[in-house]
Formats: structure tokens, C-alpha cells, sequence
């Protein structure tokens, strides 16, 4: 029996305040080219009829529209900032039409954050309409979701220790990576394609890796090949910065599909 594909498709690729910004005259920002236009950083992934997504972000509404998703079967969270969790309200639609609550999957500190911030999804008694999910902490031990085998990678986010993940041991997302333990990258070896963040190529960032620190880790972990995500307007023109990149390696960009 054939395997199922496993289809990825970029949501978004932007930084947490997207490309173009507001009230930005920097010259990637006024760019004509699609490619330079990024929403915050979130990935679909489908195999046969079922779908979760990495993070939802402030611009999920937007990207599941522009996808046309017609149905969610779980979100996982990197971690718990606002450019990756925002979103989480507008799973509505997709709850009332399933009549499920939706699982979503996340470290402790991060559900416990999704407390925090969205209090009236976990009220005893709750306001009509409000959206129902159901909690599933993450230890560091693979799991499967809907026929999806998901493998949580520890990596930093500055000294915010994070989740990547490897899905069906062939594709990763590492997104807000600032450093990757030796044990994940030993873990990383062997995936066929690599999504990692690189936030610009100049001036050193506290939480978050340049694009020349992104590719001396994609080469550390030999995937086929490898795209680059949660990008600035810093990072450059799409096309410009493309023709500088080692061979197998670029930038992603919004709507980008690949099937593995």
C-alpha cells in the first residue's frame, strides 16, 4: 500500500509584525513582488482529509481563508508569543462547522499562557458562541495525531526553551530558534526537508538566529533541502537574497506548497 503525501502549506513566513509594516518606507516593505508580502510565520500540514496547523497567529482568519481550509483537526504551538497564538479565537468557525472542540497541543507553560490570554474559553459557564477546545500537554515523547507522527524538538528562543517539530520523521519546523541542543540536532539528522528561521542577514539578534547562523545549521542536519521562514524586511528582497543561497536552500515564502 502506497504511503500518504504529506502536503505542506506556508501560511505565513513574516516576522511578528509582517511584512509589509505598518507605516514602513523601507524599500522590501514597498516591494510589487508577492514574495515580499509575509504574514506572521504558521504552516498547514494535510495528509489525506486531515489537517493541523503549526501556531495561529494574529493573521490566522486571513491564511485559512486565502488557503481555503475547510476544516482543522488540531493545532500544535511552538510557544506561547503573540505572533504565534493570537489567532486562537478565530478557530470558531471551524468548531461550530465539525461540532468538536479542537485539540490543541502545547507545552505546559504555554496552555497554561492560552489561560491568560483567552480566560473565557476555560470559564466554567461560558458566553454563547465562545470557541472549546480540548488541552494536550506535551512531554518530549513522540505522539500521533489523526495518523500524523509528531516528534517535539527542545530548541531555544533566546533562553526561552521552545518546541520544534518533526513530522512523519521526514519534514521539521524550527521556528524562533536562537540555538538547537546538541541532542535535537542529532534528532534533526536524516529529515528530508528542513524549515528553519533566519531572521535577517546583518546585526545579531538576542532570540533569534541571522540567515548565515540558519545555514550552518541547515548543513549541520543534511536535509535535501531546506527552506528559510519567520523572515524580516531586513532579510532583503526575496529574489536578490534567494540567488545568494548555498544550493537546496531558500526562502519560503506565503502560499508556498510542498508535497512530500
Amino acid at each position: 500500500m502506497a504511503k500518504s503525501k504529506l502536503k505542506i502549506h506556508f501560511l505565513g513566513t513574516g516576522t511578528s509584525q509582517g511584512i509589509p509594516i505598518i507605516g514602513s518606507n523601507h524599500p522590501v516593505c514597498l516591494s510589487d513582488n508577492q514574495k515580499d508580502k509575509r504574514l506572521r510565520s504558521s504552516i498547514l500540514l494535510e495528509k489525506e482529509d486531515k489537517v493541523l496547523t503549526i501556531d495561529c497567529g494574529p493573521d490566522f482568519r486571513q491564511q485559512m481563508l486565502r488557503a481555503n481550509a475547510q476544516r482543522l483537526d488540531g493545532i500544535l504551538f511552538t510557544h506561547e508569543h503573540t505572533d504565534h497564538v493570537l489567532g486562537l479565537d478565530d478557530i470558531r468557525p471551524l468548531v461550530f462547522k465539525s461540532g468538536k472542540d479542537m485539540p490543541v497541543y502545547g507545552l505546559e507553560r504555554v496552555l497554561g499562557e492560552l489561560h491568560n490570554r483567552f480566560n473565557y474559553m476555560f470559564q466554567e459557564v461560558k458566553y454563547p458562541g465562545v470557541p472549546t477546545i480540548i488541552e494536550n500537554t506535551i512531554a518530549h515523547q513522540t505522539f500521533f495525531i489523526e495518523g500524523f507522527e509528531i516528534e517535539p524538538i527542545e530548541i531555544y528562543h533566546g533562553t526561552l526553551p521552545i518546541l520544534g517539530y518533526i513530522i512523519d520523521r521526514k519534514f521539521a519546523y524550527l521556528t524562533d530558534v536562537k540555538t538547537i541542543p546538541s541532542e535535537s540536532l542529532e534528532k534533526l539528522k536524516g529529515v528530508e526537508v528542513l524549515v528553519i528561521s533566519a531572521l535577517r542577514q546583518e546585526v545579531q539578534h538576542f532570540s533569534h538566529i541571522l540567515l548565515a547562523e540558519a545555514v550552518d545549521y541547515a548543513k549541520k542536519i543534511g536535509a535535501k533541502k531546506t527552506y528559510f521562514t519567520h523572515i524580516s524586511h531586513y532579510m532583503g528582497f526575496h529574489e536578490e537574497v534567494n540567488q545568494q543561497l548555498p544550493f537546496g536552500m531558500e526562502l519560503a515564502y506565503d502560499t508556498l506548497e510542498i508535497i512530500l
